[in-house]
C-alpha cells in the first residue's frame, strides 16, 4: 500500500515527503523500502507478458527500464521537486545527455550559460556538435544576454543555479519567460541546492536535472542522476532510457532513498556551516574574493535569497598567488578531503582549473571566470572551527 492510498487527502510537508513519499509495501509489509535486486520479472502468462511489454498493462518488465526500488526513488524525488514525474539515470551527466537526446534533433541548438560544470561544457561544446546539435554559450548571466542568444532553432535553455564553481545565480522565472517566448524549454541543473533549498519548477522551469550523486545521496556512496518535470516531457526521456540504457541501478536507488530522508536537515546544517566559513574567508588577507550566494557581497545575493531557502553549502574563493598558492592551501589540508566530489557530509576541496574544468581549454576557463587561484569547497557537517583551522595552515 502506498502513502497516497493510506492518506489520500493529506498535504504532506517537505520533510514528511522526504521520508515517506513513494513507498509501496510488498506482501511482507516491510517498514523500510525494499531493495529489489533482479534483472527481470516473471509474468503469469504470455498475454500478460505481451501487455506489459506494450505498456497496456502497468507493471515491471526488465530492470533496464523498470524496477520497484527505482520507481520509489523517482516518485519521492518528483514529490520533493513538485514534479509530475521523474526519470532516474545512472549519473547526473547521463540525465543531461538523456534529456538532450530525447528532446532534440540535428539542426537544433542549445543556449547555455558558460558557467556550468566542466563535463557539461565538454558535452555541449565538443560531443553534441558531432551530431548536429550546437550550443551558444552565454558569457553574461543577464536576461538580455540570453534573449540575444536565442534563435528560431533554439530548443533548450540550460542553466546551473548556483553555478559550478563560481556560484553564479540566474533568474529562473525571467529565463523561463525568455525560453518560452522563443518556443524553447528551460532546463535547470538544481544540483547545488537540491529541492530542500530551491524548486525551479515552481518558478517556471520545464525540467530539473540532478546529479543524485551529490546532496540527494549526501554521503558520497553511489552515483545517480534524475530528470524531473511534466510527464509529457519525462516520458520522452524514458523512451530514450528504455532503449539506450543509462539506467540507475536498484541498489543505488535504494541508497539515494535513504539519503533523501535526511536531505532537509543536512542542507540546513551544511548551509549554516558554509555561511560561517565564507564570512571567515572574507576576512583572510590571502583571500582576494569569496563566491557564496549567502554573502551580501555576492553580486546576485538578493536574487539568491528570493529563489533559495539559504546560500547553500558550496563556497569558492580566490587566493593571491595563482596556482602555486592555491595548491599550497590544498596540500596543507589534513581534515578536508582533496577530491572533486561534492554534496558529502565530509567537507571536500578542489582546484577547479586542474580538476573539474581541466579538460576545457584555457580560453574557455578564462571566459568562465575560472582562474588558477580559484578553490572550491563543498562544506560538510564538521565543526566550522576545525575547517577554519585546516584552511588557515595553507593560507598563512
Amino acid at each position: 500500500m502506498s502513502l497516497a492510498d493510506e492518506h489520500p487527502d493529506a498535504a504532506w510537508s517537505f520533510d514528511t515527503l522526504a521520508v515517506r513519499a513513494g513507498h509501496e509495501r510488498s506482501q511482507f509489509n516491510e517498514h523500510s523500502e525494499a531493495l529489489y535486486l533482479t534483472s527481470s520479472f516473471v509474468f503469469e502468462n504470455a498475454a500478460q507478458a505481451a501487455a506489459r511489454f506494450s505498456g497496456t498493462e502497468p507493471g515491471n518488465v526488465y530492470a533496464r527500464f523498470s524496477n520497484p526500488t527505482v520507481s520509489t526513488m523517482q516518485d519521492r524525488l518528483a514529490a520533493l521537486e513538485g514534479a509530475e514525474a521523474c526519470i532516474a539515470t545512472a549519473t547526473g551527466m547521463a540525465a543531461i545527455l538523456s534529456t538532450v537526446m530525447a528532446l532534440m534533433k540535428s539542426g537544433e541548438h542549445i543556449v547555455s550559460s558558460r558557467s556550468i560544470f566542466g563535463a557539461t561544457q565538454q558535452l555541449f561544446g565538443t560531443i553534441l556538435p558531432r551530431f548536429g546539435v550546437d550550443t551558444r554559450f552565454v558569457d553574461q548571466g543577464t536576461v538580455e544576454a540570453f534573449r540575444a542568444a536565442m534563435t528560431p532553432t533554439t530548443r533548450l535553455v540550460f542553466i546551473e543555479t548556483p553555478s559550478n564553481p563560481l556560484t553564479e545565480v540566474f533568474d529562473i522565472a525571467a529565463l523561463a519567460e525568455v525560453a518560452h517566448e522563443g518556443g524553447a524549454l528551460l532546463v535547470v541543473d538544481n544540483c547545488f541546492c537540491s529541492p530542500a533549498l530551491q524548486r525551479p519548477l515552481t518558478m517556471g522551469a520545464d525540467l530539473v536535472i540532478h546529479s543524485a550523486t551529490k546532496y540527494l545521496d549526501g554521503q558520497g556512496r553511489v552515483l545517480g542522476g534524475a530528470v524531473c518535470g511534466a510527464k509529457a516531457l519525462t516520458e520522452e526521456v524514458f523512451k530514450f532510457l528504455r532503449t539506450a540504457g543509462p539506467t540507475l541501478s536498484p541498489f543505488n536507488a535504494w541508497v539515494i532513498l535513504k539519503g533523501l530522508e535526511t536531505l532537509s536537515v543536512r542542507m540546513k546544517a551544511q548551509s549554516a556551516n558554509a555561511l560561517e566559513l565564507a564570512q571567515w574567508l572574507e576576512a583572510q588577507p590571502g583571500v582576494t574574493r569569496v563566491f557564496y550566494p549567502g554573502l551580501a557581497s555576492h553580486p546576485q545575493h538578493a536574487l539568491a535569497m528570493r529563489q533559495q531557502a539559504s546560500g547553500g553549502a558550496i563556497v569558492s574563493f580566490e587566493v593571491r598567488g595563482g596556482r602555486e598558492a592555491a595548491w599550497r592551501v590544498v596540500d596543507n589540508c589534513r581534515l578536508l578531503s582533496i577530491t572533486a566530489n561534492l554534496g558529502d557530509t565530509k567537507t571536500t576541496i578542489t582546484h577547479p582549473a586542474s580538476t573539474t574544468h581541466g579538460r576545457i581549454s584555457a580560453e574557455a576557463r578564462t571566459a568562465s571566470g575560472i582562474g588558477e587561484g580559484l578553490l572550491r569547497i563543498a562544506v560538510g557537517l564538521e565543526a566550522p572551527a576545525d575547517l577554519k583551522a585546516d584552511l588557515a595552515r595553507g593560507l598563512g
